[in-house]
C-alpha cells in the first residue's frame, strides 16, 4: 500500500508566510512584486535574512541558505515557507537541515517548483509532508513589473487557501487514455534525474507521476528518462501527467517512446512547470488523471490529515 503524505492545513487570510531562496540568486525587483502580489491576497510576508545573499550562481552560502529554510519551518507563527525562485541549490542543502527539529515541527506548505523539486523529495522522505508545485515571487509569473498572470494567481490562491477548490487543470492531448487515482509525486525531470542514487530519489509505485522540464534539447529529456527507467524510479506508476517543457523543442515524440509502453494513462500540455499560465499541483495529494477530459484534478477529501 502507498504511505500517504500528511497535508498540511490551507492558508487563512493574514497568516504569516516566510519567502526563502534556497536555490539561485534572487532579483530584489521582482521579489517586491512578488511579495506585494502575496500581500494583497492576504498573507503577511516576511522576507528571510538572507534571501537577497549572493554567491556566484547561488543566493548565498549553502548553510545561510538551509539556515533561512529551516528557521522558517520550525517558527510556529509560519503558516508557509514560500521559495523565491528556482535555479539551482538546493541538492546542495538537504544534507545540512537538522531533520529531527524539523520533524518536530508543525508542519506547513512549501511553495516552489522547478530546483525547489529537490525539496518536495526531500520534505516527502524525511517529514512525510505533502507540498506544492507552483509559481514562485520572484519568478515572472508572479512577480513581473507588469503585474501578475491573473490565471496562474487565481488558481495559486484555490490551491493554498481554506475553503477554495483549485478545481481541474486541463492539457491539450491525450497520449494513453485511461484513468488513474492515487498520491501525485514527481516534479522537474532534471532534478528527479539528478537525484537518482540519493535517499531523495522519485518513488513512483502507485503514484500519479509529474515531469516537466526547461531548456532541454529532445535527447536530453530522452537521456534522463532512460536514468529514470533503468533506475527503477518510474516502476509502479499508474499515470503521468506531462507538465510545460518550455524551450524544450519537441519533446513528445521522446516522452511517448520511453513511457507509452508503460501502459498508463497519459496526458500532456498541462500548464504546470515553467512558462506562463503556471498552474499549482499540490504534490503528495490525491489526484485524479481523466483522459476523457484531458485533465488533473487534485483532492482535498480527508480533513483528518489537515493540521
Amino acid at each position: 500500500m502507498t504511505a500517504r503524505l500528511w497535508i498540511p492545513g490551507r492558508l487563512r487570510p493574514g497568516d504569516r508566510v516566510a519567502v526563502v531562496a534556497p536555490s539561485g540568486p534572487v532579483d530584489p525587483v521582482r521579489l517586491a512584486h512578488g511579495r506585494h502580489v502575496l500581500a494583497q491576497i492576504g498573507l503577511r510576508v516576511e522576507v528571510m535574512p538572507r534571501v537577497l545573499n549572493r554567491r556566484g550562481y547561488l543566493a548565498g552560502s549553502d548553510a545561510g541558505r538551509a539556515a533561512d529554510i529551516q528557521e522558517a519551518w520550525c517558527d510556529p507563527e509560519i503558516r508557509a515557507v514560500i521559495c523565491a525562485r528556482g535555479g539551482y541549490g538546493a541538492t546542495r542543502i538537504l544534507e545540512l537541515f537538522d531533520w529531527p527539529a524539523m520533524a518536530a515541527a508543525r508542519p506547513k506548505i512549501l511553495l516552489g517548483s522547478s530546483d525547489v523539486t529537490a525539496l518536495h523529495q526531500a520534505f516527502a522522505v524525511r517529514l512525510g509532508v505533502a507540498s506544492c508545485f507552483g509559481p514562485m515571487p520572484a519568478c515572472q509569473t508572479l512577480g513581473d513589473p507588469e503585474g501578475p498572470d491573473a490565471d496562474s494567481l487565481s488558481h495559486l490562491y484555490s490551491s493554498l487557501f481554506e475553503g477554495e477548490e483549485p478545481g481541474a487543470v486541463a492539457g491539450d492531448r491525450v497520449i494513453v487514455p485511461g484513468y488513474a487515482e492515487g498520491p501525485l509525486t514527481g516534479g522537474n525531470l532534471s532534478l528527479l534525474a539528478s537525484l537518482c542514487g540519493t535517499p531523495y530519489s522519485l518513488r513512483s509505485e502507485g503514484h500519479i507521476v509529474l515531469l516537466e522540464d526547461v531548456g532541454e534539447e529532445p535527447y536530453r529529456v530522452d537521456r534522463m528518462l532512460t536514468q529514470l527507467l533503468q533506475a527503477g524510479c518510474l516502476d509502479g506508476a499508474i499515470g503521468f501527467v506531462l507538465g510545460s517543457w518550455e524551450r524544450c523543442g519537441d519533446p513528445i515524440p521522446v516522452l511517448m517512446d520511453r513511457l507509452a509502453p508503460l501502459g498508463v494513462p497519459i496526458i500532456a500540455g498541462l500548464p504546470i512547470g515553467h512558462g506562463v499560465p503556471q498552474f499549482t499541483a499540490w504534490m503528495g495529494a490525491d489526484a485524479v488523471i481523466d483522459t476523457e477530459s484531458c485533465s488533473l484534478t487534485c483532492l482535498f477529501r480527508d480533513p483528518a490529515t489537515a493540521l
